[in-house]
């Protein structure tokens, strides 16, 4: 299991919901953790690795150390959000590029732990972000969907740089087509299973 980044299909992916709760998922889950952890990240949503279910991870303090920060949220929705607030976002599967980009100030979240408990959070500043970063990330849009024109306009070149990168992949047979990506993340989607 690796991070993906831009443009691999599974960032633009609309997630399918989690069914069952399996030593498999339990054991992805825990991967997510440690990749998250090894890019210095806080978050990490299913599709950046690769997989197409409705589930991401949030450590907001980003330090293995505090397993007690750990939250997996299986299946989230947001159901409330109020308010508007801007400050500068980035993302594990964008190396190095930030921007940024309004988002609600509160939200009220509504998902399921790795027990299959239902659980409902009200929450504001830096986690309403992150969970509305990873939210968006398991519906397919991306932060550099709500960067301001002028953000949009300075991360072109990056944004050519990285799809120039992984072109070259696909050609050099490193990473499949677009459509051997796709119909694996079809398959995973209508398997439930995480690839072995």
């Amino acid at each position: 299991m690796q991070i993906v980044l831009y443009p691999h299909p599974a960032l633009r992916f609309k997630s399918v919901p989690v069914t069952q709760i399996t030593r498999e998922l339990r054991e992805t889950v825990r991967e997510m953790f440690d990749l998250m952890y090894a890019a210095e990240g806080i978050g990490l949503a299913a599709n950046q690795v690769g997989l197409p279910y409705r589930l991401f991870v949030l450590n907001l303090t980003g330090k293995k150390e505090e397993p007690d920060q750990e939250h997996v949220f299986i299946n989230p929705e947001i159901v409330k959000r109020k308010g508007s607030q801007e400050a500068e976002e980035g993302c594990l599967s964008f190396p190095k590029m930030y921007g940024q980009v309004r988002r609600a100030g509160e939200i009220v979240v509504e998902a399921f732990d790795l027990d299959g408990q239902g659980f409902e959070l009200s929450i504001d500043d830096l986690a309403s972000r992150a969970i509305q970063h990873e939210t968006d990330h398991l519906d397919g849009k991306l932060f550099i969907d709500r960067l301001s024109e002028a953000d949009q306009r300075e991360a072109e070149s990056k944004m050519h740089d990285f799809e120039s990168h992984f072109r070259r992949q696909q050609e050099l047979k490193v990473v499949p087509s677009d459509a051997e990506l796709e119909a694996e993340l079809r398959r995973l989607a209508e398997s439930q299973r995480p690839p072995q």
